[in-house]
């Protein structure tokens, strides 16, 4: 009998806070119900990964390979290529965030013979069949494959509400191996898709539209209730791109999960208005329900940087009321910010940091994400990229080291640069930090870093970041505590990470 096994390889993300890969999982049910097997080899958690995969795909029928834009990419082409080397007949496939933005230039790879776009779940099941027959997956929609040289493209596929789609194969996920890497165990959950709001740097609209739509909540209660007492969760991540679009959904939500008397912590993302609509009662019924952190776009301290986004549904009274409330309520006000948007000056930079540093002395509790801006494929301002400068990769493997951390803008290099990447360094230094992933400091470390903030929030006060004796010391100490380094510099949030 022909082998009805499937591998599944997910390229490390961040090892500090590792979990499960939400996409396999997703699409790994249909397959698990249509009698196939499954294989998923994590770089996170395997540490030879590259044999564990070709030694799997000596009895499999393909390789599939979730990934999104960034490094991820650098060792999805090492895997493939291998593959394609060793087992040049057996198809390589590759779905998630980056092929669905960019299915031309992916699938026109050496190595890669088929790609999905959007929505796996029913798709990539309809190519297994295939590939299983023997047979082209022409026609089957949101697929994108080889024919004789040339890039054939069906027809797209339909985007399926999230009520209609199989729940995920969490019991696929080695929970142990990943608590053991990152200390604590989590997972992400997935209740709502799409969001209303249309920001200039978001890519959301080029996979799921803008029109929200949601499980109901008694169903997000039973799926989150079951998940966290079955395999021990202390956290849930609630990936939905804006959680809080339906007000009596999330109370609801709440409610039910007080009636079960939950144990597990979970965080949300959400804009700032949503979140400011809720009086403190009902944000303290949602801390009583679990809800520990709301992710939040500020993005900018600046009212005329905001309106360049399209944020004009924030303002910074909204962000201030969300903090405030819920701050009173017990949770954790989390805010993303962007430096280097289009249009930013030095000005509005400075506006920002201010910002940044009255909300975390009127918000003890709070936090801030920072990262430079970057143009991710399918977002609005991607649109611009031309006449903005931005020098957009040709090819997939050029995408690898398209992330924030390390680009430069055409309106941002030399000193410019450097000198906002030194700012951010005193920005994670001026506050404690509340990463995901566990890792305790022994008591001079607390010390030393907490002498090295208040000489941190003085230089993000006075706008001064000559001399920068500060990220010596703080350079000496991590060289002395050997904290642990990701595998990939990488975050959920693509930022780092600073808390009030």
């Amino acid at each position: 009998m022909a082998s009805r096994k499937i591998v599944f390889f997910f390229p490390a993300f961040s090892s500090q806070e590792a979990t499960a890969p939400l996409g396999i999982l997703a699409v790994a049910t249909p397959l698990l119900r249509a009698g196939y097997r499954i294989r998923i080899v994590d770089s996170t958690i395997t540490p030879d990964f590259e044999r564990a995969v070709l030694a799997e795909l000596n009895d499999a029928l393909c390789l599939a390979v979730s990934l999104v834009t960034g490094p991820m990419i650098r060792e999805t082409v090492r895997i493939a290529r291998a593959a394609k080397k060793l087992y040049p007949n057996k198809p390589v496939v590759l779905g998630g965030w980056h092929p669905s933005l960019l299915p031309d230039q992916t699938l026109a790879a050496e190595f890669v013979d088929i790609v999905v776009k959007g929505q796996g779940e029913h798709a990539f099941l309809e190519v297994v069949r295939r590939i299983e027959a023997g047979e082209s997956p022409s026609g089957i929609e949101g697929v994108g494959y080889k024919q004789e040289n040339r890039l054939v493209f069906n027809p797209p596929r339909a985007l399926v509400p999230i009520r209609d789609l199989p729940p995920k194969a969490y019991h696929l996920a080695d929970f142990d191996a990943y608590e053991r890497v990152c200390g604590r165990r989590w997972a992400m959950y997935t209740s709502s898709l799409a969001c209303p709001y249309n920001c200039a740097y978001c890519t959301n609209d080029g996979v799921y539209g803008r029109k929200w739509n949601a499980l109901e909540a008694d169903q997000v209660v039973e799926e989150t209730s079951d998940l966290a007492r079955r395999y021990h969760l202390q956290l849930l991540w609630i990936v939905d791109d804006n959680f809080m679009v339906d007000r009596d959904r999330a109370l609801a939500i709440a409610e039910g999960l007080v009636r079960r008397d939950a144990k597990f912590d979970w965080s949300i993302q959400a804009t700032t208005n949503l979140i400011a609509r809720f009086t403190v009662d009902e944000l303290k019924l949602l801390r009583r329900a679990g809800l520990s952190q709301v992710a939040q776009g500020a993005d900018s301290g600046s009212p005329a940087v905001m309106r360049l986004m399209n944020k004009t549904f924030q303002s910074l009274d909204t962000i201030h009321t969300a903090a405030a409330k819920l701050t009173a309520a017990g949770i954790r006000p989390s805010f993303n910010i962007i430096f280097g948007f289009p249009g930013e000056g030095e000005r509005e930079r400075r506006e920002t940091v201010r910002f940044m540093m009255d909300v975390c002395r009127r918000y003890p509790g709070a936090e801030f994400w920072t990262n430079i801006f970057t143009p991710y494929p399918g977002s609005p301002i991607m649109r611009r990229a031309f006449e903005l400068g931005i020098d957009v990769p040709k090819t997939l493997e050029g995408w690898s080291d398209f992330f924030p951390r390390y680009t430069t803008l055409p309106w941002l290099k030399g000193r410019d640069h450097q000198r906002v990447q030194t700012m951010r360094e005193y920005l994670r230094l001026a506050f404690h930090r509340v990463p995901i992933g566990v890792r305790r400091k022994n008591s001079l470390e607390k010390l030393a870093h907490a002498i090295i903030a208040v000489g941190a929030r003085w230089r993000l006060d006075h706008d001064f970041y000559s001399y920068p004796f500060e990220l010596y010391v703080k350079n000496r100490i991590d060289a002395w505590a050997h904290p642990p380094k990701p595998k990939v510099d990488a975050h959920q949030l693509a930022a780092e990470p600073v808390t009030c």
